[in-house]
């Protein structure tokens, strides 16, 4: 009763606060100045901010004080939605609208919605003046043989106070761009008609935007100020999303987003094409797409984020070419091409799977059962139908493990690379395949109670000697299971520190609370609850920290939840109450960690692997290249020369067939990490 209460007060209050200031909000609304080119909000918007605003003080996790300091943050991260180098914008631009700095909070209440769209009209107003100074510099040809930078990393950089300043800028960067084209094959009158069709689309994609546009980029700059995991989902934005979730559309299988003009990898859905290609990587930017195996690669740099989903998408068995820019290798990373064949997006191609490895090893050979667990799923419509033979994670991984037990193996790995969570409670089921039963991890809501979710099978399925391989990518459910495998010291927990994100989210659909004609109001994703181990340490930005650590090529400073500026603090409560299983005594984990360094200094390979790692993070922390034809040739061929295969995860028998049909099939990349996570279990099997 107290909760149908609750209900009904939250959404009077919400209604209240509609209709109060709608009428401001109206006002204000036919006050802003039209014209053809020019954007503004309506009535619908204004009602919508408020009930966001209203649902992020009342529901959000973080008690959200709207106030002058939000505002500004607000207002920030508005300017880097649009202009995130600060190429387009002036100084005195910016202190125009200084005086929105600290009342967009007050605004959010009231609905209203001008300096948002005001500022927007701006921006486009000085993306056509900037696409027409491009047409007019590409009339000239670029010289690469004078000894020059360009400083690229512009974000904190003053914003350009003259016309002579702003035009040196787009110089620079116009002509890295066209150095880059040049590089990878393009003649003067190729550079000259890529970049040429590259801000006409920029320009087009700018003009295509409308009212809903700006109010989702607003709004999201709103939501990211708060947390980076609340954000607003438009209408068209719900309906992808519905679209991706439910694994069924034909494409390659990957999330993608706009950052910068570039179309972003956000996710890797496995199971998916990319996924099984293993070509595609989170963080990589598409540049260009292709049909076919042979079609020309259409430069899509500029363009909106739908559009380019039109030419990945297509039926199945058609292959799309995608031109990247790999995520890994900074600024002198060098474009490719690859090619995915498209496919649906299946749950039994998720699920668990597992392989057997003899290793010889210190005069022995030792029996490693290997299971890679891509995602924790639940084939939740077939769960709901009664169907028995319904696929989940626990129970894929229970078959699996009575198999390798049949097998006799001596130790198992679980691979949770590139894991990025899934459902809860499979990560609950999954720690109680290795424990007694007991506690597995805590859940705190907004509201400060604090449930705890527990393992009530007594069932051991597997009591062996167990290792838990994670990176960076492994977030969310792959935290939770490692941390609670690393509490009760079950399993050695080897990698990288982990994602570290520890938070809960769940979707409001807005079309619930606000129904006025015909329009519709998207939804809204919100943070309402917290992760924490049984220990009592949240997994928030710290994640989970590797007992046996090994090198990675990621940038652990840009890549995280503690790289995100809004991200919930690290905190902790009180422990819950368990025992240690002593698996893995503390003392064991030292030894093993010594004789791991040992091995790696005379290991040829993994020499070679850490040098190209050394040499990658020093490249991405560059913030400037060379415009100088022959220095960056060089740079790029040094860097080319040093690249192992190792960096990258084993290729699939696709790729290896598509490039080099001569190849034996077994001649695969090697996964070094993944080979000497099962020496360490080995070294683990013979001291214990």
């Amino acid at each position: 009763m107290l909760k149908l209460r609750h209900r009904l007060f939250f959404a009077v209050a919400i209604i209240f606060v509609l209709f109060s200031a709608d009428l401001m909000a109206q006002t204000t609304s036919k006050s802003a100045s039209q014209s053809d080119s020019t954007i503004t909000p309506t009535p619908a918007y204004s009602r919508a901010e408020r009930m966001i605003a209203a649902i992020l003080e009342q529901l959000h996790y973080r008690k959200i004080a709207f106030s002058d300091s939000l505002s500004s943050e607000i207002f920030d991260r508005f300017l880097e939605l649009l202009d995130y180098n600060r190429v387009y914008f002036f100084d005195q631009d910016i202190a125009r609208f200084e005086k929105y700095r600290i009342v967009l909070d007050d605004n959010l209440k009231l609905g209203i919605l001008n300096p948002p769209y005001e500022l927007f009209n701006l921006f486009k107003k000085r993306v056509e003046e900037r696409e027409a100074w491009v047409q007019d510099r590409l009339k000239t040809p670029f010289d690469f043989t004078i000894d020059e930078s360009y400083f690229f990393k512009r974000e904190k950089k003053p914003w350009p106070r003259t016309q002579k300043e702003m035009d040196e800028v787009w110089r620079k960067m116009l002509k890295n761009q066209a150095l880059n084209l040049k590089l990878s094959g393009k003649d003067e009158k190729g550079i000259v008609e890529t970049l040429s069709n590259r801000f006409k689309n920029q320009l087009k994609r700018i003009n295509q935007y409308n009212r809903e546009d700006v109010f989702r980029l607003y709004v999201n700059a709103i939501t990211t100020s708060i947390d980076p995991h609340t954000s607003y989902f438009s209408p068209m934005d719900s309906d992808n999303f519905k679209i991706s979730m439910s694994l069924s559309f034909e494409g390659i299988g990957a999330r993608l987003q706009t950052e910068n003009d570039y179309t972003l990898v956000y996710d890797i859905i496995p199971g998916g094409p990319a996924f099984k290609s293993k070509k595609l990587k989170k963080g990589d930017k598409i540049i260009g797409v292709g049909q076919g195996k042979d079609g020309k690669i259409q430069d899509v740099i500029g363009w909106r984020l739908d559009e380019v989903v039109k030419l990945i998408r297509g039926k199945k068995g058609t292959t799309v070419q995608l031109q990247i820019i790999p995520e890994i290798g900074g600024p002198d990373a060098q474009p490719k091409i690859i090619r995915i064949v498209r496919d649906k997006v299946k749950l039994e191609e998720q699920a668990a799977k597992k392989k057997l490895i003899t290793l010889n090893y210190n005069n022995k050979a030792y029996k490693i059962g290997i299971i890679t667990i891509p995602t924790f799923y639940l084939d939740f419509e077939a769960y709901r139908r009664g169907d028995p033979n319904y696929k989940s994670t626990n129970r894929d991984v229970r078959k699996l493990l009575s198999e390798l037990k049949q097998e006799k193996v001596q130790g198992i790995i679980i691979d949770l690379r590139n894991n990025g969570g899934g459902s809860l409670e499979e990560a609950i089921q999954l720690t109680g395949l290795f424990i007694p039963d007991g506690p597995v991890v805590q859940v705190k809501k907004s509201n400060g109670i604090i449930n705890i979710h527990e393992d009530e099978d007594p069932d051991v399925v597997y009591d062996g000697p167990l290792a838990v391989l994670v990176n960076r990518y492994s977030a969310s459910a792959s935290e939770i299971f490692a941390a609670a495998l690393q509490d009760y010291h079950r399993g050695l927990i080897i990698g990288e520190q982990t994602y570290g994100k520890g938070t809960v989210q769940n979707l409001v659909d807005l079309n619930h609370y606000l129904r006025f004609g015909d329009h519709r109001y998207g939804q809204l994703k919100l943070t309402i609850a917290k992760f924490y181990r049984i220990s009592g340490e949240s997994t928030q930005q710290k994640g989970v920290f590797p007992d046996i650590q090994l090198p990675s090529p990621v940038n652990h400073e840009e890549f995280g939840e503690d790289a995100e500026p809004s991200a919930l603090p690290w905190d902790h409560i009180e422990s819950a109450l368990f025992q240690h299983y002593t698996k893995v005594p503390i003392n064991l984990i030292s030894s093993l960690q010594n004789k791991h360094n040992q091995r790696i200094l005379k290991d040829d390979e993994f020499r070679l692997y850490l040098k190209e790692i050394d040499h990658l993070k020093k490249n991405e922390k560059k913030d400037e290249v060379t415009l100088m034809e022959t220095k960056r040739k060089a740079e790029r061929d040094a860097l080319k020369a040093l690249q192992s295969s190792q960096i990258n995860e084993p290729e699939s028998e696709t790729d290896k067939k598509e490039e080099n049909d001569e190849k034996s099939e077994n001649d695969t990349k090697p996964d070094i990490l993944l080979d000497e996570t099962t020496r360490i279990l080995a070294d683990m099997i013979a001291m214990i």
